[in-house]
């Protein structure tokens, strides 16, 4: 035992002595070949480049999170397309790569007429678009050219019966919207009115997403206002062979409205006046494709009444152009989205006549129930506040429709 202490006091002995002798090989080690002067050197470029780099770093570009998401994910991707040098940065404009995150946008009724021109222009800008349609009215030809492309999605889906799915934007155009179509089946009519607008709100509620109703000029019935503002409430026959539309199309809107003040849902309502141009059903009923069918068949243009009503006709493009003007503004609406200019049903067939076929002739047939006898937009809301307007008079759009028509005519024979 005493051995076993000696040993332990000598230990302890020499501990002091080996502590300075590590110190003393350390400052040798680094007073040889001036390795001290580096060290020293190194930390003090090292605090410069912390202490000055605020100062010299451009302004920082801040971002949501979504957009950071975004950003992040396309680094991971792509790597060369994120980087940027800091350096040349404007505080001004995002570099390349961290731009304005694509947006996931469901249509409703995309594969319809309208619908389908609206999907061509929102697949233009970059966004990831969703077809929902039962194509009642719908044809698949008319979103045929967007299959291969991997942002495009078709669903076969009635809105009647709720659907899943994480968007940013709805765009709810589904229902049959010519005379001949929602009178087939009025009760499906006011379903898809009501209960499919009912099912796309809820969407828009649990997924926060923004919601855009394409309402209708109907919605005024046979106005005893001319042309029609939105403040204006209408003259609607509730139990008429049209107000499965009309009406359905009222109680939607109100259904928005009710959405948006419950529950906080960013709800735009846009009420569409009477609209023209290619991929329109060529035996909808409709007044303008009515004439063009018909004087392209050689059959007699009809005119139902006197022809002395009247109507205004907007081209799909300046319709498609509201309608995603109107989604990405911070206005509700509604807002009436139409042409201004008026046309009597003779004066049309007039034009229909210069453009096609000169001596095409008029048969007059006894009048439809509930016809508005005027129809005319007051589209100074949209245009104060939305700042649009129809770029294409009917003597520009017309053309492009007739040469649509005859192909498709062509190909029935």
């Amino acid at each position: 035992m005493k051995q076993l202490h000696r040993q332990s006091s000598l230990s302890k002995q020499h501990r002091p002595h080996h502590r300075s002798s590590l110190s003393r090989s350390l400052a040798s080690y680094l007073l040889r070949e001036h390795r001290l002067l580096f060290v020293l050197l190194g930390f003090l470029l090292a605090s410069s480049f912390f202490l000055l780099y605020p100062a010299l770093a451009p302004h920082p570009i801040s971002l949501s999170s979504s957009a950071y998401a975004a950003t992040t994910t396309s680094a991971i991707r792509n790597p060369r397309v994120f980087s940027f040098s800091t350096a040349n940065a404007s505080p001004h404009r995002l570099p390349v790569g961290v731009r304005k995150k694509p947006l996931r946008v469901v249509v409703t009724g995309g594969a319809g007429f309208v619908g389908s021109h609206l999907v061509d222009k929102l697949l233009a800008r970059g966004d990831s678009v969703i077809v929902i349609d039962n194509f009642f009215t719908g044809r698949k030809e008319n979103v045929a050219h967007h299959l291969a492309n991997p942002r495009f999605e078709l669903i076969r889906h009635d809105v009647v019966e709720p659907i899943l799915l994480e968007v940013d934007q709805i765009y709810h155009l589904a229902c049959p919207a010519s005379p001949v179509h929602y009178k087939f089946n009025p009760i499906k009519t006011i379903k898809t009115n009501v209960m499919g607008t009912l099912n796309m709100l809820g969407l828009a509620k649990r997924v926060g997403a923004r919601f855009l109703l394409t309402s209708t000029s109907e919605v005024y019935g046979d106005p005893l206002e001319h042309p029609q503002k939105e403040s204006y409430w209408g003259h609607v026959n509730p139990i008429g062979v049209r107000s499965c539309y009309d009406e359905g199309k009222r109680t939607a809107e109100t259904l928005a409205m009710d959405y948006h003040r419950s529950a906080g849902v960013e709800v735009r309502i846009a009420r569409i006046f009477n609209t023209y141009g290619p991929r329109m059903c060529l035996d909808d009923g409709r007044v303008v494709s009515n004439f063009v069918a018909q004087t392209l068949r050689k059959q007699p243009m009809t005119v139902y009444g006197d022809g002395k009503q009247t109507r205004s006709f907007q081209y799909v493009s300046d319709l498609v152009d509201g309608l995603i003007t109107l989604m990405e503004n911070k206005y509700i609406g509604p807002f009436n989205l139409g042409n201004p200019g008026e046309f009597t049903m003779l004066e049309l067939a007039q034009v229909v006549k210069e453009t096609i076929d000169p001596s095409a002739r008029v048969e007059f047939k006894p009048n439809t129930a509930d016809d508005p006898h005027m129809r005319k937009p007051d589209i100074s809301k949209a245009k104060s506040l939305l700042n649009w307007e129809p770029k294409v008079s009917l003597k520009q759009g017309l053309p492009r429709m007739v040469s649509d028509f005859q192909k498709r005519i062509l190909d029935e024979k």
